[in-house]
């Protein structure tokens, strides 16, 4: 059982390595040779093609029957990861870079909990209000690094477009997990992908299947097949896989691995050095993610003591039945008689004796 666990902390240990490499190809290609619409709906259309097979001949789906509120929750989550995520990161990356980028992704947990405690009427201590502001003020010295205005087009107006996508996806985190447990990630899937065909195909699809693709490098061919595989459908595939095991919280966390592999990435290809900015939000947002978290993992660990404690202590015996079947009424001695061992205990009923039973001729003679 631990090793199965264990597997789904991997799935999101891989899932957040392979996004944390997205960043630095995100930004390269939008700036240098695609459209970031046209990536946009790659992503899409690739992960259609993928996932609403395998959702629509999975064992689960003929099983589970979709209510209203299944149809609704995952129509809003697809607006959410489609809309919200998936186009707000890829219109971000155009302004901003990758280090930037990746760093504001890691304001997951502060802002699950924030959607936490307004959706689910989840109990938020100080300390993580202390941790959500931290956080906050960390990406705030991102954005406003160049000054206090947000000019359309700037690298702080990227920066506040991946934020929303983070906010997006904190949102779709708490309510997913329900329609995750119930139906599987398969069936979510195939369902996200379905619906994101029909609301991104008719404004986006036309311009995405030109000829200017073949007019590529290479390089950027293989950084585009990277994004639609190792990039979107298998870490999207193994994040969901792990939030339908795991907490979300346990999703959010894992986001730390992103800008650590962004941040090499980027220095190594040369797209952005690391300033006094990035140090002291990194800091701030790192130390407030820490004290988010701790403070959900302790009012775990007095959950279940407390629980453990309570299935630990024996109940009260029950009390003898005097009038029960069987049972010797006690017999009350005055105090001050001396009673011997043998009457000390009333001695067992004796069985009561059987009548014989008379010959089937009559009485013997």
């Amino acid at each position: 059982m631990e090793s199965t666990k264990n597997r789904y902390h991997v799935d999101l240990v891989f899932s957040n390595l392979f996004f944390g490499i997205n960043f630095s190809y995100y930004v390269s290609l939008i700036k240098h040779y695609v459209f970031f619409q046209d990536l946009f709906f790659l992503q899409i259309a690739a992960s259609a093609l993928f996932f609403i097979p395998f959702a629509l001949f999975s064992r689960r789906y003929r099983r589970v029957r979709l209510t209203r509120s299944d149809v609704w929750r995952i129509l809003l989550v697809t607006l959410l990861i489609v809309y919200g995520n998936m186009y707000m990161v890829l219109w971000g990356a155009k302004y901003t870079n990758p280090i930037d980028a990746s760093t504001i992704a890691t304001l997951g947990p502060a802002f699950t909990l924030v959607a936490a405690a307004l959706l689910v009427r989840r109990r938020v201590s100080w300390v993580q209000l202390v941790g959500v502001a931290l956080s906050v003020a960390g990406a705030a010295i991102l954005i406003f690094d160049k000054g206090i205005l947000i000019t359309r087009g700037s690298e702080a107006f990227g920066n506040v477009l991946v934020l929303v996508s983070v906010i997006s996806v904190a949102v779709n985190t708490v309510i997913i997990k329900p329609v995750l447990v119930k139906l599987g990630t398969l069936t979510v899937m195939g369902w996200y992908y379905i619906i994101g065909l029909v609301i991104t195909a008719p404004f986006f699809a036309k311009g995405t299947f030109s000829n200017y693709y073949f007019a590529l490098p290479p390089n950027a061919l293989l950084e585009i097949a990277y994004i639609l595989i190792l990039g979107t459908i298998l870490p999207s595939y193994l994040l969901y896989r792990g939030t339908e095991k795991l907490t979300s919280v346990h999703t959010a966390l894992y986001r730390y691995i992103q800008p650590v592999v962004a941040t090499l990435l980027a220095l190594a290809r040369g797209q952005e050095r690391i300033d006094r900015s990035n140090i002291i939000s990194a800091i701030l947002i790192f130390t407030g993610i820490i004290l988010v978290v701790a403070a959900y993992e302790s009012v775990l660990l007095h959950v279940r003591n407390y629980f453990r404690d309570r299935r630990g202590i024996p109940g009260p015996a029950p009390e003898a039945n005097p009038l029960a079947d069987g049972a010797t009424p006690a017999v009350e001695i005055p105090a001050g008689t001396a009673v011997s061992p043998a009457e000390s205990s009333p001695a067992p009923p004796h069985p009561a004796k059987r009548k014989r039973p008379a010959p089937p001729n009559g009485p013997a003679k």
